[in-house]
């Protein structure tokens, strides 16, 4: 029962809103079946498979709100839930930025579904780990992956009228190998909605190439340096940045697109003349829920049932948009443009190995982790690269160096743009291989 039709999740929706009392009734209706394989030291530790279908309630009497939720679906417990959610709401305080349900929607059609993952089973995500496993035995290497798929669905529905549903796959697969001495190490990650795009042997291979070129790392001093990051070590500072794209964050003053003394910096040129970055749920490598709360989103946004639609956010290095809730959308009289599901940066038509060849001195950059902010408003990160960091010199790979700590900001960094490679989907984003001129490392680091 985790996966329902349209139809069925309708008529359970139907009925609950049969049972309300309130000024206005939304409901919630959610379930999926998540697998998944676990391995370390070249050996599973952990399999699985669970089911799951939740339903939520929220009521409310003016401006008072409550929810109620609940996993059992006989008509006793679906009114029960309703009256809860009721009592709730008239116990609760005012919500003075309460925004009315919204009515009927029209909505793009995306398809962010693949029945090739629907079908995965304990069989598939067996073999998928000896495809990973097997090439690091035979050359005594330690590989460490996990690999979870999720088939699952949406659907809301409200007293306004408002119905929508989707469907929705993944398949997420992460994988770190070390050489035996522990002074090695490569990874690799992977994401797709159809499973028959993923080959873990593939990837696993890439992450065996680094784990082994990365032996004997030198240091070097801490500094200013090129960059060259893959699309894993750039992807968190870019979904950072823009899941900190808030207008109303922006508007009082808390956000990097702030204007000092008040006002934003709408329309402004913050980035590099190449930098394009836009959101489109119908996009078929990464396509999205076609609804704001239906699942497959990187930046939240909630459960309102806003559509989704293409959407520009910096074009040609001018922020073009922000998103707001309702609420202060409504305050300030501009469009209530909800957060991207997920993002696109225009790239060019370079490979990595085009970017390294272009490169006279520079360090590769395999990954980056353990990113905490040091200033929101101008987006000042701090972090560690990990799992591969090599030196550049005239085009070619020289040797492995040891890892550093960076302090960078990726409106800084995308203002020293050097040069772009070809997008590829990590993280559920499109994202090119980026490199960056001044990338500042700030010390050393002895972790491998």
């Amino acid at each position: 029962m985790a996966i329902l039709t349209k139809e069925e999740a309708k008529k359970i929706i139907d009925k609950v809103l049969s049972y309300a009392k309130a000024d206005e009734t939304a409901v919630s209706l959610s379930g999926g079946r998540t697998g998944n394989i676990r391995y370390a030291r070249n050996s599973v530790s952990t399999s699985g498979e669970s089911n799951n279908l939740a339903l939520a309630v929220t009521s409310v009497f003016g401006k008072r709100s409550g929810t109620a939720t609940i996993n059992e679906f006989d008509d006793a417990s679906l009114e029960k839930t309703v009256r809860r959610a009721e009592e709730i709401a008239k116990l609760a305080p005012e919500n003075p930025e309460y925004m009315p349900m919204l009515g009927p929607q029209t909505y793009l059609n995306t398809n962010p579904y693949s029945e090739n993952t629907a079908k995965i089973d304990p069989e598939y995500r067996a073999k998928a780990a000896f495809d990973s496993l097997d090439p690091c035995r035979k050359k005594n290497l330690t590989a460490a992956g996990y690999l979870e798929d999720t088939t699952g669905f949406s659907a809301l529905g409200n007293s306004k009228g408002l119905v929508a549903y989707n469907r929705a796959t993944s398949v997420d697969f992460t994988i770190t190998v070390r050489t035996a001495d522990g002074l090695g190490s490569g990874y690799a990650i992977r994401d797709v909605t159809d499973v028959s795009k993923l080959n873990t042997k593939e990837a696993t291979e890439i992450a065996m190439q680094k784990a082994l070129a990365s032996v004997t790392a030198k240091a070097l001093e801490p500094g200013k340096y090129t960059v060259i990051l893959e699309p894993a070590a750039s992807v968190d500072l870019l979904q950072n940045m823009m899941g900190s794209m808030d207008g109303r964050n922006a508007d009082e003053g808390r956000s990097f697109l702030s204007k000092k003394g008040g006002g934003t910096r709408l329309g402004e040129k913050l980035f590099d003349e190449r930098v394009t970055i836009y959101s489109d749920p119908t996009n078929p490598d990464i396509p999205t829920s076609a609804f704001g709360g239906g699942g497959g989103g990187r930046f939240g946004g909630g459960a309102d049932g806003r559509p989704q639609e293409k959407i520009t956010w910096v074009d040609k290095g001018v922020v073009k948009n922000m998103y707001y809730s309702r609420f202060w959308a409504a305050k300030k009289g501009v469009p209530a443009t909800p957060p991207p599901a997920a993002f696109i940066m225009a790239g060019g038509n370079q490979s990595l190995l085009d970017l390294i060849k272009s490169t006279e001195k520079g360090i590769l950059v395999t990954r980056l982790w353990y990113i905490r902010a040091v200033d929101p408003q101008t987006l000042l990160y701090t972090g560690l690269t990990r799992d591969g960091t090599f030196y550049i010199e005239n085009g070619q790979i020289k040797f492995p160096v040891k890892n550093f700590r960076f302090n960078e900001s990726p409106v800084i960094m995308l203002n020293n743009l050097e040069a772009m490679g070809k997008p590829v989907r990590i993280g559920g984003n499109l994202i090119p291989p980026l490199k960056i001129r001044d990338f500042t490392f700030s010390s050393l680091s002895d972790a491998v």
